[in-house]
């Protein structure tokens, strides 16, 4: 069995999107503070972290796009966890209905590799990422796949305030994984993926710390 790690890391001061604030990850308590607490020879660290929902790999639920949609404290785990999974390659910007070609996608996560993670903290990340069209969304949906990701900025063109590959797959109930990295180390097929972010109430997206099992 070989795990792959397919997150990105959280750091203080981290730029996952424009326009959205950074991590701030500072100390609660000390370990030299701590001592004065607990027993000689006795220290804890307890940190603190303030963050949007969108850092880092994060996985949407359909609370994200409608607010009548399961969010993520309603997620059952079979459509996050042990999931049957596929990778889609494919070279270039808009990715449609042909890059998925006659795959069986029913009941899988389809993880799209477009290898955009290589540009992670760097300016080139928010500029011309690949994502999903409209057509590929409703395929993807229209399939029964149970959890649709991509490693790139967004599955949507940002460029298109509608955001038809969110509006289609989350009113679907297909959760959402972006940010991804290392698609490439995977397989095209037989390995499972995981993706659990934290069960908060009234919570559309959180960071996962999302992997892939193997062999």
């Amino acid at each position: 069995m070989l795990l792959i790690d397919l997150s990105h890391t959280v750091e203080h001061g981290l730029i996952t999107y424009k326009g959205l604030p950074a991590p701030i990850i500072c100390d609660y308590l000390t370990r030299q503070d701590s001592r004065q607490i607990y027993a000689a020879g006795t220290e804890f660290h307890i940190g603190k972290i303030e963050m949007v929902a969108n850092t880092g790999t994060y996985v949407d639920s359909p609370f994200h796009r409608y607010a009548d949609g399961k969010d993520l404290s309603e997620l059952p785990l079979e459509s996050l966890v042990n999931l049957d999974a596929i990778v889609v390659r494919h070279a270039g910007r808009a990715i449609g209905r042909a890059a998925f070609g006659e795959m069986d996608l029913r009941g899988k996560a389809v993880l799209v590799h477009t290898g955009w993670d290589r540009h992670w903290a760097t300016e080139q990340y928010f500029d011309g990422h690949p994502f999903l069209t409209a057509e590929a969304a409703r395929h993807i949906a229209g399939s029964g796949a149970a959890l649709a990701g991509i490693d790139s900025l967004n599955i949507d063109d940002t460029a298109d305030l509608s955001r038809p590959a969110h509006s289609i797959l989350l009113r679907a109930g297909i959760p959402i994984a972006e940010h991804l990295c290392n698609l490439q180390a995977l397989p095209p097929c037989n390995f499972r993926f995981f993706a659990a972010p934290v069960k908060v109430k009234r919570f559309g997206t959180f960071p996962v710390r999302a992997f892939a099992m193997t062999g």
